[in-house]
C-alpha cells in the first residue's frame, strides 16, 4: 500500500508532493488518471490507475481531513485489481504542515485491522515549502510500519514559462521498503526517488528514476 504522494491533495502522486499550499475552505473533490502508479520511486502498480480524492477544509483554521484512493483499471498478472484507500488529517503551521495518514489496502484485510502485518499503515509526516523549495520528512509509526520506514524528500520548481512548469526532486528512504532491500535484508537509507515533472494545466509527465533499484519510469497524469 504505497501511495503516491499526494497526501494532502497538494501535489501529484508521482512527484515530490510536499508543501503547505492553502486549500479553499469547504469540500473539494477531484480525480487523477495515471498511466502507472509510482510512489516515492517505487512501482506500486504498472497498470492505469484512477485516483479519486475527497477533502474538507475547516473555515478559519485551515485543518484538512480527507480521503484519497487508487484503483487499478486491469488485473495485474492474475491478481486482483490494485486498490488503496487513504485517510488523512493535516494541520497547517505557517509554511509547514503536519499530517497523519493511514494507508489502507482493501485487498489485504479488514478496514480496522492495525496488526503488525495487517492492511493499515499509519504515517506521520512534516512538509515545508518556501517559494520554489519544498521539503518532506515522513515515518511509519503504527500498524504495519515496516520497521518504522522513513522517507525524506526535497523538490525545487526550476521552470515556469509559457504555461509550463517543471519541478525537480530527490528522495531518500529505507531500502527495505522503497528500494531493493539492501544487502542481507538491511534497511539502510538510500536515494530511491529522483526525477523531473513537467506540467501544463491539468496534464503532467514525470520521469522518475530509482537509483537503488536501477529502475526508471515515465508517467503521464491527467487531473480533473
Amino acid at each position: 500500500m504505497k501511495k503516491t504522494v499526494k497526501l494532502l491533495c497538494l501535489a501529484a502522486a508521482l512527484t515530490v508532493g510536499t508543501g503547505s499550499a492553502a486549500q479553499a475552505e469547504g469540500f473539494k473533490i477531484g480525480a487523477d488518471v495515471v498511466s502507472s502508479y509510482i510512489w516515492r520511486g517505487y512501482e506500486v502498480d504498472n497498470a492505469v490507475n484512477v485516483q479519486p480524492a475527497l477533502s474538507y477544509t475547516f473555515p478559519g483554521i485551515g485543518i484538512v481531513v480527507g480521503f484519497w484512493g487508487s484503483y487499478g483499471v486491469i488485473e495485474n498478472e492474475g491478481e486482483d485489481r490494485y486498490k488503496e484507500i487513504d485517510t488523512y488529517l493535516t494541520i497547517p503551521i505557517g509554511n509547514a504542515s503536519l499530517t497523519v495518514t493511514n494507508y489502507y489496502n482493501p485487498n489485504a484485510g479488514d478496514t480496522f485491522d492495525f496488526d503488525e502485518f495487517g492492511p493499515n499503515t499509519v504515517e506521520l509526516s512534516l512538509g515545508y515549502s518556501y517559494k520554489n523549495l519544498s521539503l518532506l520528512g515522513a515515518i511509519f509509526v503504527a500498524g504495519n510500519d515496516y520497521d518504522n520506514a522513513k522517507y525524506f524528500e526535497a523538490g525545487y520548481k526550476c521552470y515556469d514559462k509559457d504555461g509550463y512548469s517543471a519541478k525537480a526532486f530527490v528522495g531518500a528512504g529505507n531500502e527495505g521498503y522503497y528500494g531493493d532491500g539492501g544487502e542481507a535484508g538491511e534497511n539502510n537509507i538510500a536515494v530511491v526517488n529522483t526525477g523531473l515533472t513537467v506540467s501544463k494545466e491539468r496534464f503532467s509527465v514525470s520521469y522518475i528514476y530509482n537509483p537503488d533499484q536501477e529502475a526508471s519510469h515515465l508517467v503521464f497524469m491527467a487531473s480533473f
